[in-house]
């Protein structure tokens, strides 16, 4: 030490300036060419993201375990980057156009795309820079983005390759749609709030002058929603439910639209709550969509009654009332909507059952409905309640890309730690659904699937087609979201848009015409362009790009390998069953949408075969619990599929911070802590140091500020004894190598530091920060400070 240590400790100042000396120097990355690997892919942070504690909590973990293999002298890389977090991303973009009053339809996609470009090269570093603040030992020099070119040319080829291969595909299914953002969603994007709601009992009419055992007429059915009414295809009783037998197959008159649908026996009915009926109405509800299947009904055939922003809209048999078209699906700024409608209109028509109550003199008084509280889904971002929606969406068939990860958690190739963890996983992984990957955004990764009409030789019949031509189309009307039905469209996957045109071309060809591909930015456009004349599909074949963007978790879920430069680089087991090529033809289609990054390079520094080769699979992955399913099962699939092999050998679930109280953090609730603040107020090392020491397997950890100022004070004392040495003349060692030692105190603590690395190992080896942690407290304090400074003190400073 050859500066003198200031008599009082800063954690602020000595961070900062020893961070910028490890990362100026290169330190994080030592070079190590022949040394054993060990890597690490942090989850990458959304682009639009502030640190807080959970980021802390898994960050310093990670941390602890890439600095302990980098001074065991393995070649150490902790992989850091970004995602461009779709919604997030392109909602903060879209706010900041508001507050000048302007708005992204009033551009052209490309306009809006180079918008966000510039946003992210202005502001789309702050976690970044507050990673670095928290001490996070990265390879900044090979930070990346998961909109980078190289990225985007993985995320594009791992799309065609499954398509091609048959596991991804498009269907009509119910997602979880956000009114307010016109997207779908996933369920790590949904929060369930409970609110105070309503439960309304109607009276749907028996047809046919059916009669139930007791005489009634009807059946009665209640229900939280009733504007979802008007789009009812059935009512379910349970098979064994008695009063319902001699109905089962039989139908009701649905009240308001006329509709004659049928009473269906299915095990969803539960026959103790309320009367046993339920009103199903697959097209807004997930366990209706369920039902509806069982019962028959092709999702072609469910009926829609809600627009993108959850108006009113006409269903397919034409039967919900013109009053009810155009409603919101609530009262919405002092007007009412439709399920204000329906439940008025029920009620006029006697079919509305009353809530009967008895005031304190025992008079019964009639209510409309029961209060209630219901578990209610809102978007996290777009905050208004969720809709099920029935759409066309890409899917990937998650059931079969699971297989291999289950195998190899069973069979112990992937380790889960805590173990506990593994009943979950096999839970949800063999009971996984497919998974809906397209999102109604233009920030993103574009789907690369082209569409065009369908075009009929001479010998086929089309079922429709424009006059003169033979070339069939749907017909022309502009659908809600994304593209119409496939079944009027040929699709075209490709790499890009010049693959696009030559599988269209050959498709023409085989059909024996010729016509020259002509691309529009839209179906409608090319509809527009036909009804102007301006199209002459005798001679020209139109075609337009899916609207959609690529799920973000689904390029995040190429994360351990795209990052060390696949599909540029082969995977290291190319040509073995099961591992995909890593040959890709022409440029990526999002190449164009991300040629605005500010990154000169398309790769990262240090990418190639080698990288990969080396690197993957990873060592280790950390994370939240919350994002198993959502991510690191996602990588697992990805890894298997594309490279042949697991894409870390071991995976590491950590729990959540909670409040002091052991409630979760939220901002509704006013129990979030920040960091920044933390680190502000106490150091870096004193917050990370809390974090690790806390970190208890398969527990969760409640924030505690006393103890974080605790370990403050630790590191003050760490401090007062650095200076204690230095003044007495004794420096930081030569070698690793323990010196000869001749005084007994010497020996004792020689052979307490070799305890203590004993300990350490073995807690590493296991994972376990807690009791590393403390094996390092309890021989910083009580033995080296507490004990062994008063015992050298005579010696450094003997008496006269």
């Amino acid at each position: 030490m050859s500066d003198t240590l200031p008599t009082t400790f800063d954690p602020a100042a000595i961070e900062a300036r020893w961070y910028q000396h490890w990362e100026t120097n290169g330190l994080f990355r030592p070079e190590r060419p022949e040394a054993e690997a060990y890597t690490i892919v942090n989850p990458p942070p959304n682009v639009t993201g502030s640190l807080h504690i959970g980021h802390a909590l898994d960050n310093t973990l990670q941390d602890v375990v890439i600095r302990y293999e980098r001074l065991r002298g393995k070649d150490a890389l902790w992989v850091v980057g970004t995602d461009h977090a779709g919604i997030a991303t392109q909602m903060v973009v879209e706010r900041q156009m508001e507050a000048r009053q302007d708005k992204r339809t009033n551009y052209s996609r490309e306009a809006f795309v180079e918008k966000v470009w510039e946003w992210k090269a202005e502001s789309g570093g702050t976690i970044t820079h507050q990673l670095r603040r928290l001490g996070c030992s990265m390879d900044w020099s090979r930070e990346q983005f998961t909109m980078d070119l190289h990225f985007t040319k993985a995320v594009i080829k791992t799309f065609v390759d499954l398509y091609n291969d048959g596991l991804i595909y498009r269907d009509k299914r119910l997602v979880n749609w956000d009114p307010k953002l016109k997207t779908a969603i996933s369920d790590l994007e949904v929060e369930t709030q409970t609110i105070a709601g309503s439960f309304w009992h109607f009276k749907y009419p028996l047809a046919d002058g059916a009669r139930l055992d007791d005489g009634r007429d009807y059946l009665e059915v209640a229900t939280t929603r009733p504007e979802t009414m008007l789009a009812d295809m059935a009512v379910a009783v349970n098979p064994a439910d008695e009063r319902y037998q001699s109905v089962i197959g039989k139908h009701v008159i649905l009240p308001l639209t006329g509709r004659r649908i049928p009473v269906i026996a299915d095990e969803h009915a539960d026959p103790e709550l309320g009367s046993g009926c339920v009103k199903i109405t697959p097209g807004h509800d997930f366990n209706d969509f369920e039902v509806g299947k069982r019962a028959g009904f092709a999702a072609a055939e469910m009926l829609n009654m809600l627009d993108a922003e959850a108006n009113v809209c006409q269903t397919a048999d034409g039967l919900v009332p013109e009053e009810f078209l155009g409603l919101h699906r609530f009262r919405r700024d002092g007007v009412d909507g439709a399920r204000e409608l329906v439940v008025a209109r029920m009620k006029a028509l006697g079919l509305l059952i009353p809530h009967v109550t008895k005031s304190k003199d025992g008079e019964e008084i009639e209510h409309d409905a029961e209060p209630r509280q219901i578990a209610t889904p809102f978007g996290d971002r777009g905050g208004v309640v969720i809709e099920p929606w029935l759409t066309d969406q890409w899917y990937v068939n998650a059931a079969e890309l699971a297989k291999k990860p289950i195998a190899a958690v069973r069979s112990g190739e992937i380790q889960i730690v805590p173990k506990t963890w593994e009943k979950t996983f096999f839970n949800w992984m063999e009971n996984i659904q497919p998974w809906c990957v397209s999102r109604q955004l233009w920030w993103g990764h574009r789907i690369p699937a082209w569409y065009g009409p369908v075009v009929y030789s001479n010998e086929e019949k089309p079922s429709a087609e424009f006059p003169s031509t033979g070339i069939g189309v749907q017909s022309p009307h502009e659908p809600l979201i994304g593209n119409a039905s496939t079944d009027y469209d040929t699709t075209f996957i490709a790499l890009d848009k010049d693959e696009a045109e030559r599988q269209a071309t050959e498709y023409i060809r085989s059909k024996g015409q010729e016509l020259k591909v002509r691309f529009f930015e839209s179906r409608a456009d090319a509809f527009a362009a036909l009804f102007a004349k301006t199209l002459d599909m005798r001679v020209e074949y139109p075609m337009w790009q899916d609207s959609d963007v690529l799920d973000t978790w689904f390029s995040s879920a190429l994360w351990p390998f795209a990052t060390l430069g696949w599909p540029d680089s082969p995977s290291p087991l190319a040509g073995e069953d099961g591992a995909r090529s890593a040959s890709g033809e022409g440029a990526a289609a999002q190449a164009a949408a991300s040629a605005a990054d500010p990154s000169p390079n398309p790769l990262p520094q240090g990418a190639g075969a080698s990288l990969l080769q080396k690197h993957f699979p990873n060592s280790l992955l950390i994370s939240g619990f919350d994002i198993l399913f959502f991510w690191d099962a996602r990588m697992m699939m990805m890894g298997f599929y594309n490279m042949g092999t697991k894409p870390w050998d071991r995976l590491y679930l950590h729990g959540l911070v909670r409040a002091a109280d052991g409630a979760k953090m939220s901002k509704s609730k006013g129990n979030v802590v920040d960091p920044l603040g933390l680190i502000d107020q106490y150091g870096a090392d004193a917050l990370r140091f809390f974090m690790a020491a806390m970190e208890s397997q398969g527990r969760d950890i409640k924030m505690d500020e006393k103890r974080v100022e605790g370990y403050r004070n630790f590191a003050t004392k760490l401090w007062n004894a650095a200076r204690f040495c230095q003044s007495n003349g004794i420096g930081a060692s030569d070698t690793i190598k323990a010196p000869p030692a001749r005084l007994a105190a010497n020996q004792w603590i020689i052979g307490e530091v070799a305890a203590c690395v004993t300990e350490i190992e073995r807690a590493m080896a296991d994972l376990r920060f807690d009791a590393a942690a403390n094996a390092i407290y309890q021989f910083t304090w009580s033995k080296f400070c507490d004990w062994y400074l008063e015992l050298v003190k005579p010696v450094l400073s003997p008496l006269p």
